[in-house]
């Protein structure tokens, strides 16, 4: 198995001016390429990540657009999708990287959050390990075929089936001015208006965690990008997140135009997140998007029989970026974000 995963990640090597290879994908120069990246089976079974290649008639950067770390995420996988369709090599200069869908077991089995092959979130255990289980396989090729040769990457995310979640956007703020600088251009860029800046997450290359930040700490200015809720797949947020990529791929001069920079963002600096002490039916109170002052009732919870067993208070004076959206609550389960605002 190690020896399959070692030729694997060497095909993200074999890059050249004219020819692009990501998986089985090897796209010449002013082509689109599709195919796979193959995850041997090891401790669990194997899977294969689709993967495109458009690898631009002209010079210029590598940038990432991955989605479909959860597989019911499915706004954002739609969005990759349409970029699939959208994009033309032969007016890109650079070449993109699009993988639309991570977690395919997850997709399959309409399973939220985690893959449940192994029962682990593919958006937790980057940068992998060549002899891990699945998600961690997956992770490590990722790794080494998708962050390593890119230049720049956007993690697409959106409101899971049990998140009612309103658009919003994540900047990395590393303390290198370049980087940072780039990253923040890029955030601008692709258009939402709310901006979660993060500043706590891992700091060392070998113990990244998410996506986002395994291209981060390899000193690549990436960010993440949420849009979509409770698992639907709607215009409007499937066109976010298509629009937002396109317009970063203009602020990196791979397409003609200038970007869409958003006028007047919303930095939000921190986020409160509400768990519910019990086990039960949830009632939310509040939408996406509401403002709420400080203790503001955001939903209870009551047992089989109607009885209340719980109410959930805002810790904060905020902005709902998401809530519960179905009546399903478990014991330590989300019961809302809240945002804080400058």
């Amino acid at each position: 198995m190690d020896l399959l995963l070692l030729v694997a990640g060497l095909l993200a090597l074999s890059a050249s001016p004219d020819v692009f290879t990501v998986g089985t994908a090897r796209a010449e120069r002013g082509r689109t390429a599709t195919g796979f990246i193959e995850v041997p089976a090891g401790v669990d079974a194997g899977t294969s990540i689709p993967v495109a290649v458009v690898h631009g008639a002209r010079p210029g950067p590598v940038l990432a657009i991955v989605s479909g770390a959860h597989g019911t995420e499915y706004a954002s996988i739609i969005a990759v999708e349409k970029l699939m369709g959208t994009l033309d090599a032969k007016q890109v200069s650079g070449t993109v990287i699009l993988v639309p869908l991570v977690n395919r077991a997850s997709f399959d089995q309409k399973v939220v959050h985690v893959n449940p092959v192994d029962g682990k979130s593919m958006n937790r255990f980057y940068p992998g390990k060549a002899d891990g289980t699945q998600t961690e396989r997956a992770s490590y090729l990722i790794t080494q075929q998708v962050v390593e040769p890119s230049d720049h990457l956007i993690d697409l995310h959106g409101g899971d089936l049990d998140e009612s979640l309103r658009p919003y956007s994540y900047w990395t703020k590393t303390g290198r001015e370049d980087q940072d600088r780039i990253s923040r251009e890029m955030v601008l860029a692709f258009g939402l208006d709310r901006i979660i800046v993060s500043t706590d997450r891992p700091k060392d290359p070998s113990a990244s965690r998410y996506l986002e930040n395994t291209a981060t700490t390899r000193l690549k200015p990436s960010i993440t990008a949420e849009a979509g809720h409770a698992g639907t797949v709607e215009a409007a947020d499937v066109e976010a997140l298509v629009r937002g990529s396109l317009s970063v791929m203009r602020y990196l001069r791979m397409l003609p135009g200038a970007p869409d920079f958003v006028a007047k963002p919303i930095w939000i600096t921190s986020v409160a997140t509400v768990n519910s002490d019990q086990a039960g039916i949830f009632y939310p109170l509040v939408k996406r998007g509401a403002a709420v002052v400080k203790d503001a009732p955001l939903g209870y919870v009551t047992d089989f029989f109607g009885q209340k067993i719980f109410e959930a208070r805002a810790p904060v004076a905020g902005e709902v970026l998401y809530i519960c959206s179905v009546p399903s609550m478990a014991k330590g389960g989300t019961i809302a974000n809240i945002g804080v605002t400058e």
